[in-house]
């Protein structure tokens, strides 16, 4: 396979930092490469949480899987307004998250509308509303529903929530049901959405008539148990909400009443949504002890005598290649454990959702924020090395070895932990070094950022990214699926959709164009998320990752001007501020 980026062909393999013997393998971008043998792996044994998180067992569902101020910046490219011609589902495929129908099939009885407005304005199905017939002459009327090249563009809430209701002969396209309950908490809280679309689907059976009342649940409890596995498989999150659950488990009587294969089926759904809870709150609870065991600080700073005690990342690995596995292992785990539900609601209205203490007690956007940590966190480990050792050689040699494992994220398509480690050799006290970097090769790291400029809207990484898309689409092998995304700018583009387009037009409608974009952003990441990552897991080296101890922004300063003196006047009183600062911080504890 030709490169895919325009700076791919330029990398090399990187030596090991231990044996000069040791080859390379090329990169994984390059043509006719073979993915690098792994070491043996020591990583499965049984561990306890405290040691890793990462033992949690992973979701078998098909949709497997900053602070975050990363989203706020001063202009985006989005305009004010939002302006979407077609719908971006064009792929008759409904069972990829990423593939949507371009067009939400209306039942029988509805009709679309094939020209409308610049502002999608269709028919009103006030007086003639389209009606169905359910026996004995019940008719239920529909609120609005605007379509625009057979898409759906805008409708009322109503109308949505109908819209998601399953009969005995009809069940919403996938793609619609995907988008609806991504979106729909912008506007309601997940459980009256679950609550009124269970009730409708009940009572639109009802015709007065026992017997035929239960023949006619018995047909269509198929499509509820249906729509609701989709929900707790995409969604699983919601279920932390006890009302959710209860809403569940209600139906799961209602449907025993009915229909015993569909009662089965039903339970069978229900044991697979605690497994997924249960992990993720094993998870949580690893990632918590590895956050305050990684939070635990040293006795003292640090002299030159005992950062030379310290041991430091060549001493976990030397090897680029093997800790660009390594932090691929971390960043594909992390990632598994977001629910796609967290991007939305980091920005969707407060009242409807805080309302109930219980809903996402523990914080709705938990394991997003925890993500974005862990980016924090790498850059600060980075930095922590480069300024730790005593001896500029050392430090050019921490600098090389750091570029290289860049450039090997870049191979994999690890463009989240590339983005973090560029970060953190750009920070102000690893910036200054400048005799430690008279001694390094910056070739290399320059193309790197290149790759990542953040100029014409990351309009560089953008397309290493379509790049890396592409090669996971048509790929031969687990390695070459990998897509891991700079996630705080996946964050921003979500962030500035939504604040770019109106939720509701003029007419009082949803716009769901909006939401059908949202989808789409939301999507692509259920498919980067679902890779299981191909290398063996080395357990030492992913211990010293997330549980080492980094330093802090002034503890990285007052490093750097250890290892290289300040230059004048404001950095020696700099200098003479941190280390009093420090002292009586030390003094405290």
């Amino acid at each position: 396979m030709p490169p895919t980026t325009p700076y791919a062909g330029k990398f090399n393999s990187c030596p090991s930092y231990g044996n000069n013997n040791h080859v390379q393998p090329p990169s994984p971008y390059h043509s006719g490469s073979a993915p690098k043998p792994c070491r043996d792996n020591i990583y499965n044994g049984p561990y306890s949480p405290t040691e890793n998180p990462y033992d949690v067992p992973q979701p078998h569902s098909a949709y497997r899987t900053t602070s975050v101020s990363s989203v706020s910046t001063k202009e985006h490219h989005y305009g004010s307004s939002c302006t979407i011609s077609e719908n971006p589902y064009s792929s008759p495929q409904p069972h990829s998250p990423r593939q949507h129908s371009t067009s939400c099939p209306g039942r029988a009885y509805r009709h679309t509308s094939s020209s409308c407005s610049s502002e999608h304005s269709c028919r009103s199905n006030g007086a003639a509303a389209k009606a169905r017939l359910y026996g004995h002459g019940i008719a239920t009327s529909y609120g609005e529903m605007c379509y625009h090249d057979n898409s759906l563009v805008s409708a009322s809430l109503e109308a949505l929530i109908q819209h998601l209701v399953p009969t005995v002969d009809y069940y919403p396209d996938r793609s619609y049901v995907f988008t609806f309950l991504l979106s729909s908490r912008l506007f309601l809280h997940p459980y009256e959405l679950m609550t009124r679309v269970c009730h409708l689907c009940v009572e639109q059976q009802r015709s007065g008539d026992a017997l035929l009342d239960k023949i006619r649940f018995r047909e269509v409890a198929p499509k509820l148990v249906q729509l609701l596995t989709e929900w707790t498989e995409t969604f699983p999150y919601d279920f932390r909400d006890d009302r959710m659950m209860r809403c569940l488990k209600d139906m799961t009587l209602h449907v025993a009443r009915g229909d015993e294969y569909s009662w089965r089926a039903m339970q069978q759904m229900t044991q697979r949504l605690i497994k997924r809870l249960s992990a993720l709150g094993q998870y949580e609870e690893a990632v918590a002890a590895l956050n305050a065991a990684a939070q635990e600080r040293p006795a003292s700073l640090k002299t030159k005598q005992a950062s030379a005690q310290r041991a430091d990342i060549l001493s976990a690995c030397d090897d680029p290649f093997i800790l660009a596995q390594q932090l691929t292992h971390i960043e594909l785990d992390r990632l598994s454990f977001i629910g796609p539900e967290e991007f939305i609601q980091s920005f969707a209205m407060k009242d409807p959702l805080e309302n109930h203490k219980g809903f996402f007690r523990k914080r709705k956007t938990s394991n997003l924020e925890a993500y974005v940590s862990w980016f924090n966190r790498l850059s600060y480990l980075v930095a922590t090395e480069i300024c730790m050792p005593a001896k500029k050689k050392h430090r050019a040699r921490i600098i090389e070895f750091f570029i290289d494992v860049a450039q090997e994220c870049f191979n994999i398509g690890n463009f989240n932990s590339l983005m973090a480690i560029i970060t953190g050799m750009n920070m102000s006290p690893v910036a200054r070094l400048k005799k430690t970097w008279n001694k390094v090769n910056t070739d290399k790291f320059e193309i790197l950022e290149h790759q990542m400029d953040p100029s014409s809207n990351f309009s560089n990484y953008r397309t290493a990214l379509r790049g890396a898309t592409q090669r996971s689409e048509t790929a031969h092998s687990s390695q070459e699926k990998i897509v891991i995304p700079f996630f705080s700018l996946l964050i921003k583009d979500i962030y500035f959709l939504n604040e770019g387009c109106a939720n509701r037009l003029s007419n009082g409608h949803i716009n769901f164009e909006k939401l059908w974009e949202l989808a789409k952003q939301v999507s692509e990441f259920l498919v980067w998320r679902q890779v299981i990552c191909p290398f063996d897991r080395d357990r030492r080296i992913l211990q010293y990752l997330v549980t080492t101890s980094v330093y802090t922004e002034d503890e990285l300063h007052l490093a750097s001007y250890e290892s290289e003196g300040p230059e004048n006047n404001m950095e020696k009183d700099s200098r003479r501020s941190l280390r009093s600062s420090l002292l009586h911080r030390e003094n405290r504890s």
